[in-house]
């Protein structure tokens, strides 16, 4: 109880499987006493492009323009954009980062990696010198959890996609472990869209049932080994 949660949600449609998934996970952490705060990128209509516009007032090289050292200085004096400093400000406060998404091209759709990429600046989520277990955010917990378009055997070592965990290195290791962040195992809805009604009700209930224990889990290993082996 007491436990601030993030949820950042990228689909377009309330009706969809996605939006189940977030109506549940909403529901069940607010009753364990949680405070849940959501994100809903299309609805907020949020830039995903890195622009100068993510920088309020002058640049530090008007030059020639840096992204990445641009926000950073923009960050240490308190001048990147609204958006961003709300953003920021929630991902501050929150115990759990939940991201919830369908996978898109073996990746999160492209509004929610605009998010990563503006959001999780150098200065907030990392600084070079601490990175990984030093990263700037650690303390919070992340949980990735999205539907796929392929079922299960596609995404299995043996499968034409491969191991889904190699889909979730970029994203669980490369992003929220490079940021200081503990990562829980994924949740993982296969191709809700072509199983039976009976079969979708099933994997809601899981992942009501999963929400229920959620704080007792412990990370995973975030090492190459648990992603390649």
């Amino acid at each position: 109880p007491g436990k601030k949660v993030l949820i950042v949600y990228a689909h377009q449609e309330p009706k969809s499987f996605n939006g189940s998934l977030l109506k549940i996970a909403v529901e069940e952490l607010t009753k364990q006493g949680c405070s849940v705060t959501v994100s809903d990128l299309y609805a907020m209509q949020f830039e995903p492009r890195a622009t100068r516009n993510d920088i309020v007032g002058r640049l530090h090289n008007s030059e020639a323009f840096n992204y990445g050292v641009e926000t950073w200085e923009a960050y240490k004096r308190g001048g990147l954009s609204k958006d961003l400093v709300e953003e920021q400000k929630k991902v501050q406060e929150a115990d759990l980062l939940i991201f919830q998404f369908p996978l898109f091209w073996f990746n999160m759709p492209a509004i929610l990696k605009g998010w990563m990429d503006r959001v999780l600046v150098q200065g907030f989520a990392y600084d070079l010198s601490k990175a990984y277990d030093g990263g700037l955010l650690q303390d919070k917990l992340s949980l990735f959890s999205f539907t796929t378009g392929g079922g299960h055997e596609m995404y299995s070592k043996e499968g034409i996609g491969g191991d889904i965990r190699y889909v979730l290195w970029p994203m669980q290791h490369g992003i929220m472990h490079f940021c200081g962040v503990k990562v829980l195992e994924p949740h993982i809805c296969y191709a809700p869209e072509n199983v039976s009604e009976e079969k979708r009700k099933e994997m809601l209930t899981a992942w009501s049932q999963r929400l229920k224990t959620l704080w007792k889990e412990e990370p995973i290993d975030c090492s190459p080994e648990w992603y390649f082996k």
